[in-house]
């Protein structure tokens, strides 16, 4: 078999195979079910002009998100960014090498990133935080490794009510390293029971809000915690109007950036939030942004304490694929900045209110709350045992409605998770009840 973007001659090929144990390409990736493997079947080579024109022709067959009734969230959210955010991100001069590892010549990269970390200190309430990383999933991974490094301990506890994909994720990094993942559940409030905690607890995972929507009592939290550390993963736009996890003496603080100003894409790409206290910074993965004076005694910044494999020894390197998206970084910084504090408790009050509203609405139809604690912009609700199909046809009226849970969790029934933020209107509103009858 040719391949003619790879090297490798089939004796390559046949010798690689031996190594390893199997007998072809096929049975390599045999584990992978076949619905999950495709063929690119291009067509035959054409003119350029011909191919923008077929290009333009499949990207006008998706709607624009804007022409949506947007009732999704769980973890990516639809909100308003002010169009100076991308007129300053996407100036030339950021959209430049991957790393700005010459700080001489990286300046404004550098600031706009120290920029960034500061500003996730005053939501976060931390001491410390790294330039970005890949997304909220894996820094919560990556919290609970570096909870590992720092007690000795193998065991994490991660509540129910923590996003099901993040708990994926955690278990994918952990399980096969020989760590233990136990899940703590929740009562009918919605938050987190802690029963599991123990002294060969590394640290307890909680999220706050939850997944739910539900605010939880981080000091419940903490005081059930005992030896172990507290990672907080966090919803930002949240923390312009809840109290910050670092009040309640999180260790670790992590969170998906997507609010911060990036779109909704499809799925991609987005931010990695991740604070901590100073004491535990070497041990962090990730970059960090310092400040300090040049030889002339001007500002200047730099890259400090890069605990990868890169530039320390490999065994004692954090992390080996904790690189950062920094322009996702400079993107939340930029809309940070023209928001300010009011601006960014603004979308959080409007968030809350829309939601709480929604909800009332909802429950005028018959449609009850699932969970009794407060929640902040999401919530979860009883539905029909249709719903699932009458989510789907939904999209054909431009309404992407609230998302069914019971893929996610079985035990709570024909249930949906709801989300209003500040672009929800009181016309999309009656567009989904409409629909929901």
């Amino acid at each position: 078999m040719n391949y003619p973007y790879i090297p490798h001659t089939d004796e390559d090929i046949r010798a690689m195979l031996e190594f390893i144990g199997v007998s072809s390409v096929e049975e390599l990736f045999s584990s992978i079910p076949v619905s999950a493997r495709s063929s690119l079947n291009l067509p035959k080579s054409k003119d350029e002009f011909s191919v923008f024109k077929r290009l333009k022709e499949i990207s006008e067959m998706n709607a624009p998100l804007e022409d949506y009734a947007v009732f999704l969230g769980a973890g990516v959210y639809k909100r308003y960014v002010p169009t100076v955010v991308y007129d300053l991100a996407m100036k030339p001069d950021f959209l430049t090498a991957y790393t700005p590892y010459q700080a001489e010549v990286s300046q404004g990269t550098l600031q706009a990133l120290f920029e960034y970390q500061t500003m996730v200190c005053e939501l976060t309430g931390m001491e410390v935080a790294n330039a970005s990383m890949y997304d909220g999933a894996t820094a919560l991974a990556e919290a609970a490794l570096m909870s590992f490094r720092l007690t000795g301990k193998e065991k994490v506890v991660v509540a129910r009510s923590v996003h099901p994909e993040y708990r994926a994720v955690l278990r994918t990094y952990l399980e096969k390293r020989g760590f233990t993942v136990v899940e703590a559940g929740y009562d009918e409030t919605g938050r987190v029971l802690l029963e599991e905690v123990d002294e060969e607890t590394a640290a307890i995972a909680i999220q706050y809000p939850n997944f739910f929507g539900i605010i939880e009592d981080l000091d419940y939290v903490r005081s059930r915690s005992g030896n172990a550390l507290l990672i907080v993963v966090v919803e930002p736009v949240s923390l312009a109007l809840l109290e910050p996890p670092g009040s309640y003496g999180a260790d670790i603080v992590v969170g998906e950036g997507q609010s911060l100003g990036l779109p909704m894409w499809f799925g991609g790409y987005s931010l990695g939030i991740f604070a901590t206290k100073e004491k535990y910074v070497r041990q962090m993965p990730g970059r960090l942004i310092g400040q300090t004076v040049d030889q002339d005694g001007s500002v200047t910044y730099t890259m400090i304490l890069q605990t990868r494999e890169q530039h320390i020894r490999r065994a004692r390197a954090t992390s080996n694929i904790c690189s950062n998206h920094a322009h996702a970084a400079l993107i939340a910084a930029v809309y940070m900045s023209v928001m300010g504090p009011d601006g960014l408790k603004e979308v959080a009050r409007r968030s809350y209110s829309a939601a709480h509203y929604l909800q009332e609405r909802l429950e005028d139809m018959g449609f009850k709350l699932c969970f009794s604690g407060e929640f902040f912009s999401e919530f979860v609700f009883n539905v029909p045992e249709d719903y699932p199909e009458r989510w789907k046809r939904m999209m054909e009226k431009r309404i992407l409605g609230p998302l069914p849970l019971k893929g996610f969790y079985p035990e709570l029934g024909d249930t949906a998770l709801a989300c209003a933020t500040e672009v929800t209107s009181k016309e999309d509103i009656e567009k989904l009840l409409e629909a929901m009858k």
